[in-house]
């Protein structure tokens, strides 16, 4: 499996619902446009953020912090960013994420700052 395939799969799962919240919000605010066009960038990036994360978490989390056992994914051979790219690379990616996520919501001035808040938290979240 390459990271593109990756990619697409996360996208469709717990990243649409991610992105399908953030664009629901948006359409009940009034957002048309470019700026639903933006929520959904937002909600693309920070899905993604958080499956690239949530694959780390059962790599090398802290099982009693998270309440689960480790390691799950990498027994069920399941692809997953740290898999392909590596833990550090896959940290890398998430971060790159969170900008993207970050600069789509740019243009919303401090009304987006909980959607800030919400990305970084989905990012630096510990293991």
């Amino acid at each position: 499996l390459d990271l593109p395939t990756l990619q697409s799969i996360h996208a469709r799962k717990t990243g649409a619902l991610i992105r399908a919240a953030v664009r629901a919000g948006g359409t009940f605010a009034g957002a048309e446009g470019e700026r639903l066009e933006a929520l959904t960038r937002y909600g693309e990036e920070a899905g993604l953020a958080f499956l690239v994360v949530d694959d780390l978490r059962d790599l090398c989390g802290d099982p009693e912090r998270l309440g689960k056992q480790v390691g799950g994914d990498q027994r069920k051979a399941k692809p997953t960013y740290p898999a392909l790219l590596g833990a550090q690379a896959a940290k890398a990616q998430a971060c790159e994420m969170l900008d993207r996520a970050l600069k789509a919501v740019e243009g919303f001035g401090e009304r987006a700052d909980p959607l800030r808040a919400l990305a970084r938290f989905v990012v630096e979240r510990t293991y």
